[in-house]
């Protein structure tokens, strides 16, 4: 696939990141993916979510959005899961 969607299903991010949806189901759990968002009943994520999130897993930019709200909301004492 060349041409990504702004909104992907779980085996449509798996295959993005080229790894198994069960590895981009324990990324989501530990905080490193953005929670998904229903549409029709199936779950779906953002394409520039997952791509921010990349981003910061690797050191290129700063805090992605969601990352930032699940911070502000629970606080520092959560920051370092999140990140993990």
């Amino acid at each position: 696939m060349t041409r990504w969607p702004a909104a992907m299903k779980r085996r449509t991010v798996a295959e993005y990141l080229d790894m198994s949806e069960d590895s981009v189901v324990k990324e989501v759990s530990a905080g490193r993916l953005p929670m998904p968002f229903k549409i029709g009943g199936m779950d779906h994520w953002r394409k520039d979510a997952i791509d921010a999130a990349i981003s910061h897993i690797t050191g290129g930019e700063a805090v992605p959005d969601y990352l930032r709200r699940f911070n502000e909301r629970y606080g520092e004492a959560t920051q370092g899961l999140a990140a993990r």
